[in-house]
């Protein structure tokens, strides 16, 4: 319990470190909201007096130390302001768009777990052969290949030429399958690497070789003994790129136009909508803490050995 505390505790930093920043950051770009989403209501330049009328309601007016006061307090009651277009609850504008992004994300690591896990075990299996040397050659491709351009490629073969997959939109699991594979194959690449060389490491271990000397062949070797082993860092590496997937799912949803919280960050960066973005960046902070949190649980559930303060027993 006491790690779980300290570990609530640390979050709690971080999660107001995340607002301090974002909010900071957000308040210190150039630029006047009032005057861009007025010119944007209105058709026109706005009036001084429209100007310093939306300031006053919105509260632009007082220091920034000020506003992030009241907003952090607002916070704390669950209320997380509301937009400046259409004055639109940010929390239900949150909870319209988070399942879409929920989608992407869970699909996308489904895509990279079921290519990962078993690329990574065949090119350990069979380390040094031809096998093995392709596996290594395409997970650098992965690595390096920027998300946009796959999901234009995907667009182009899957959608355009081959008619088969929707270009843009949601609703549908064939909406959601390029989106899908695309941000999917990046995440694949790397854990394709750590796949294989965790394998190696855990095969050399001298259980492993006392599972041969009892004359259990190499397949089971691999896959009762060494793979539980080998997926610890796996566990937590998956965890960690749920900022990659998050990050990714900004561009992919974007070159996808699939409604999710990248596209609303987008348009509210944009269009300076400063609660929307505030409540974006908040909800993906808070989400990457409790995710971590829940891996190293994993990480302990899989191999007992590991205690939960991260020492092995």
């Amino acid at each position: 319990m006491s790690y779980l505390f300290r570990r609530l505790a640390g979050s709690t930093v971080v999660l107001f470190g995340v607002t301090v920043l974002t909010f900071g950051l957000v308040h210190l770009t150039p630029g006047d909201p009032a005057r861009t989403v007025l010119a944007e209501r209105q058709g026109r330049q706005p009036s001084e007096a429209d100007v310093r009328e939306f300031r006053a309601e919105q509260g632009l007016n007082e220091p920034v130390p000020i506003q992030y006061g009241d907003w952090l307090g607002d916070v704390f009651r669950g209320d997380l302001g509301r937009s400046y277009y259409g004055n639109g609850d940010v929390l239900e504008l949150l909870l319209a768009y988070l399942p879409n992004t929920i989608e992407l994300a869970g699909a996308s690591i489904l895509v990279a777990v079921a290519i990962a896990i078993p690329a990574g075990v065949v090119s350990a299996v069979y380390r040094g052969t031809w096998i093995d040397y392709v596996s290594q050659v395409t997970s650098l491709i992965g690595v390096s290949m920027p998300n946009f351009w796959l999901g234009y490629l995907l667009i182009i073969g899957g959608a355009l030429r081959l008619g088969v997959f929707p270009v843009y939109g949601a609703g549908t699991l064939s909406h959601l399958v390029l989106p899908a594979i695309t941000l999917g194959t990046g995440m694949a690449a790397v854990l394709t690497r750590l796949v294989r060389s965790s394998l190696l490491e855990t095969l050399e271990e001298p259980y492993a070789d006392a599972a041969r000397a009892r004359g259990l062949a190499e397949r089971g070797v691999v896959t009762a003994h060494a793979l539980r082993t080998a997926l610890l860092p796996v566990v937590t590496m998956i965890g960690l790129q749920l900022g990659y997937v998050l990050g990714g799912a900004v561009v992919v949803e974007v070159v996808f136009q699939r409604p999710g919280l990248g596209t609303l960050l987008v348009d509210a960066v944009f269009a300076r909508d400063f609660p929307v973005i505030q409540g974006v960046t908040l909800l993906v902070g808070a989400t990457f803490v409790v995710v971590n949190l829940l891996t190293d649980l994993a990480y302990h559930r899989l191999d007992p050995r590991v205690s939960l303060g991260g020492d092995r027993a």
